[in-house]
């Protein structure tokens, strides 16, 4: 084939090849409520406002906003993410280069010594200037360039990019899991200390208890059952104290390994007690639509959904012919002094085309399953959506009815303290035994380890609104938009 006719055929494919088969995306429309069926709740008072894009701050705790922080740049399941982001974006690049031309450069030298007694030997050696030591050098480049004439190579670069996307999408969703995490580990750990330091005050009014109903006892005026009774709700008191204390533990090392180090290196930064923080403010925003683009794995999955659609063209792209040019420029001679002259030029182009174009069956087969695995990243993608307007109502719900339990609670606790007050009064003018006046004590006590759990629930409840909100994420800011490029070739 002559280099004019091969080169038109190049042009004339490069006119046709600006379209792609298969279908071009098309966004599902899902059909989601304008407004949350479950409200956010009122906020309560002293509650702070929260930026749903640094929500941990709106509790107004400098130790809280610090583990949050640090957890995000320093936990090590974030950095995998991270990686998977490189890679991913290494296989885009890679998909993308394949629709460039390739090119080498080749160069070789080479010398042999014929054998006498081979064929050609035993023939050559008897002619005129034969020799038996030849040398051979060669150099050139050779390209090569397969157009994409139907797009399938477009195709392949379309469905590898957004699968970067999704990996990217995939690393916000990682970190903001890992960011809310370590707030409910910090809260839980913040809970249970609450809960020790009133198990103690419930164990010395046990305590005085017992040195009371076992003088009262000594002195024949106090049934030796009552003793006995107090003792075992001294026991009782006393055996809630260790699954507290190994509560504590277990959530001060789980924070240290989310944020990157080895249990024990920050506890003593939480040794001390502090009070758990009142939940900031929510706002529900523009409703479910908002969480379609503010919900990384949501977004993670719509781009799965995007790559698998381009797969389908992909595939039917080898309906149709592949067609393909390559060329090789270059020197070739025996004599490494004439290699660079005229005589030694070589060059050569050629056109090729390769075309399945008896194995539809199986090409069939390759279509029908991309079609399936888009139908199955489409119902993916309508499931993680769904899964998060639920995630937010429950949310909601939790902790609206977290906050009725603390604000009744509260209730309870003045009423319990007025109680207590007035059986302390009865016993100093001998109306009430020290007795009633412990049991109005361990009343009190007892709602206050439920304040305890009921406000450490809001809490919780209140971080996984903002989890479930997407919040510690904006679309325009954090690994999705900021990830590095490849690693450089090294």
């Amino acid at each position: 084939m002559k280099a004019t006719t091969v080169v038109s055929a190049a042009l004339s494919a490069l006119l046709l090849a600006g379209c792609a088969v298969g279908p071009n995306y098309q966004k599902p429309d899902l059909a989601l409520t304008a407004a949350y069926h479950t409200p956010p709740p009122a906020p309560v008072a002293d509650a702070g406002q929260a930026s749903l894009s640094a929500w941990w701050r709106g509790f107004g705790d400098p130790e809280l906003t610090r583990v949050v922080e640090r957890a995000g740049a320093q936990n090590l399941d974030l950095e995998q993410a991270r990686e998977r982001i490189l890679q991913s974006r290494a296989v885009a690049h890679a998909a993308g280069a394949a629709l460039l031309p390739q090119g080498q450069a080749l160069a070789s030298a080479a010398h042999e010594e014929q054998s006498l007694l081979s064929p050609i030997g035993e023939i050559g050696r008897h002619l005129p200037g034969y020799e038996r030591q030849v040398g051979l050098y060669d150099v050139g480049a050779a390209a090569s360039w397969e157009i994409d004439l139907f797009g399938g190579l477009r195709r392949e670069r379309e469905a590898a990019r957004a699968g970067a996307k999704a990996a990217a999408a995939d690393a916000e969703a990682v970190r903001i899991s890992v960011m809310a995490e370590a707030a409910d580990a910090y809260l839980e750990a913040r809970a249970d200390q609450g809960r020790l330091a009133v198990a103690r005050r419930q164990e010395q009014v046990e305590l005085d208890l017992v040195a009371l109903l076992e003088q009262r006892a000594a002195q024949g005026v106090s049934p030796d059952r009552e003793l006995r009774e107090a003792r075992a709700e001294l026991d009782g008191v006393r055996a809630g104290i260790p699954p507290l204390k190994a509560g504590l533990e277990t959530q001060l090392n789980r924070l240290d390994v989310l944020m990157g180090a080895q249990p024990g290196t920050y506890r003593a930064e939480l040794t001390a007690e502090a009070p758990l923080p009142v939940p900031p403010a929510l706002a529900a925003g523009d409703g479910p639509a908002e969480l379609l683009r503010r919900r990384p794995d949501i977004i993670a999955a719509e781009q799965r959904l995007v790559a698998a659609n381009a797969r389908i063209g992909a595939a039917i792209s080898d309906y149709y012919p592949k067609v393909s040019i390559s060329g090789l420029l270059g020197f070739e001679s025996v004599s490494a002094g004439q290699l660079f002259t005229g005589d030694a030029l070589q060059h050569q182009i050629s056109g090729g085309l390769r075309w399945r174009l008896f194995d539809f069956g199986r090409i069939n087969a390759e279509v029908a399953q991309a079609r399936g695995a888009e139908a199955e990243a489409l119902a993916g993608y309508r499931a993680v959506a769904l899964r998060a307007t639920e995630e937010v109502e429950d949310s909601f719900s939790d902790l609206t009815q977290a906050e009725a339990r603390a604000d009744a609670l509260d209730r309870q606790i003045a009423e319990l303290s007025v109680a207590r007050g007035q059986a302390e009064l009865a016993y100093q003018g001998g109306v009430a035994s020290l007795v009633e006046v412990r049991d109005a004590d361990r009343e009190l006590l007892n709602a206050s380890d439920q304040l305890v759990q009921a406000k450490a629930g809001a809490d919780l409840a209140a971080v996984s609104a903002f989890r479930a909100l997407g919040g510690g994420w904006t679309p325009d800011a954090g690994l999705l938009a900021q990830a590095p490029a490849p690693h450089p070739k090294g």
